[in-house]
């Protein structure tokens, strides 16, 4: 039974002792499980010299081999399935906007975790049985459209399958049927403020926004709160570990992000290496997943930045280690002039600036074995370039070039936002 604050509210609150017993034995079960039932998962650990045997405590998944998006390329489309095809209920898989896309398949009770997990980041939002819930983000391959929806169906909520686009529409759906929460990709929660704002309307009952899948810096966090007139949540999951939510959401507190412990082990080890960092220290974030039949990753390397905040119990009364914000990608790192840099300080930066919209650009122009990189942003009038330059060298350290357009100019995606664009790949024009 549901209680006000917890979709299961025992397992949110269990001790670390607790939590990492029940971690140990999910762990020694699903090495078994994918030994066992693929030959890709059974050859990779016993090249690593393991025997699944020897896997018994959630401490020895040190002793298990490390995967990547490669892995997932390499056996695309389902060669890293645990289960008989005819099991397979559902899927879902990434863009591929770099290659092969990632592929993820899907038992009934693959779906259940997910919408329990859902669930959890909903309730945790403060979500109450019978809440309108509208869902805007697309219902296809991408994941964020039907996590959303398999979470706020294991709630209790009545669900506004609105889907992606059409933001005049969205707004007035809102506010007719009453929608208490809004859940989106980052960047179309900012749309959706920026036509409140064209157009004078409100949202008159929205009070939870809750975003993910891009870029999502405390500034802009603060600007979508304020403009949305909500409390905005940032949640946290990926197709590898199953979808939105998955991994977890930050709370009321506000204080990192909530790791769903008893469905997942998470490490944070040094780019590039096998080397744990101490708690605190940011590093790659590193997951194990432990309650997922179809296709469980094992030590799948996220790409990801982060690092623990605290393992201690939450002001919001959970158990489970809380993670920073993801500060960028251990692939999108950029450096200029020497200096080291990610897009997320860029909009960071940009954000602190009166005035600044939410649409920015970041074009990075390799030639001649000369970097250059360009900062366009969207701005009210009294906004000038001067200004901006100028935040961006107090912040990053160095004075990229740009200009300021005005709000609406710059193009704007489909789906997630891109914001680094690199002539080398033909993307600026």
């Amino acid at each position: 039974m549901m209680e006000a604050g917890f979709f299961e509210k025992p397992l949110e609150t269990a001790s670390q002792d607790e939590l990492h017993g029940l971690q140990s034995e999910r762990l020694r079960q699903v090495v078994r499980n994918v030994s066992a039932s693929n030959d890709l998962f059974r050859a990779r650990i016993s090249e690593r010299g393991v025997s699944p045997d020897e896997i018994r405590s959630a401490d020895d998944v040190t002793k298990l081999p490390l995967m990547d998006k490669d892995l997932f390329r390499l056996a695309y489309p389902l060669k890293l399935c645990c289960v008989p095809v005819w099991q397979i209920v559902e899927m879902h898989m990434s863009s591929g906007s770099t290659g092969t896309p990632v592929v993820m398949p899907y038992t009934d009770s693959d779906l259940h975790q997910w919408g329990q997990c859902m669930a959890r980041c909903y309730c945790m939002a403060g979500a109450e049985k019978g809440d309108v819930a509208q869902i805007t983000p697309s219902f296809g391959l991408f994941n964020g459209g039907f996590g959303m929806y398999h979470g706020a169906r294991e709630a209790g909520l009545f669900i506004v399958p609105a889907g992606a686009g059409n933001t005049p529409r969205q707004i007035r759906l809102a506010n007719d049927f009453g929608a208490r929460i809004l859940t989106g990709v980052v960047s179309y929660g900012v749309r959706i403020m920026e036509v409140l704002q064209e157009t004078g309307q409100k949202l008159d009952t929205v009070k939870i926004g809750i975003f993910g899948a891009e870029t999502f810096s405390e500034s802009m966090k603060n600007k979508l709160a304020a403009g949305l007139n909500a409390e905005v949540f940032d949640i946290y999951g990926m197709t590898e570990t199953g979808g939105v939510g998955t991994l977890g959401m930050d709370c009321k507190a506000h204080d990192g992000t909530h790791v769903w412990e008893d469905h997942y082990i998470v490490e944070i080890l040094e780019a590039g290496s096998e080397k744990a960092v101490p708690d605190g220290q940011e590093g790659e974030l590193v997951v194990t997943s432990l309650t997922r039949q179809a296709l469980p990753v094992i030590r799948f390397r996220t790409g990801d930045l982060s690092r623990i905040l605290s393992r201690k119990r939450c002001a919001c009364g959970r158990t489970h280690a809380r993670i920073a914000p993801i500060t960028g990608r251990v692939d999108d790192m950029l450096i200029f002039k020497g200096v080291n840099f990610f897009p997320k300080q860029v909009e960071q930066a940009l954000m602190q600036i009166p005035g600044v919209g939410s649409n920015y650009q970041i074009l990075v122009d390799d030639t001649d074995g000369i970097r250059e990189v360009t900062v366009h942003v969207e701005a009210e009038p009294q906004v000038t370039g001067y200004m901006v330059e100028k935040v961006l060298k107090e912040t990053l350290g160095f004075s990229p070039k740009g200009d300021v357009f005005p709000i609406g100019k710059l193009a704007r995606q489909e789906g997630k936002a891109k914001r680094v664009f690199f002539a080398s790949k033909g993307e600026i024009k």
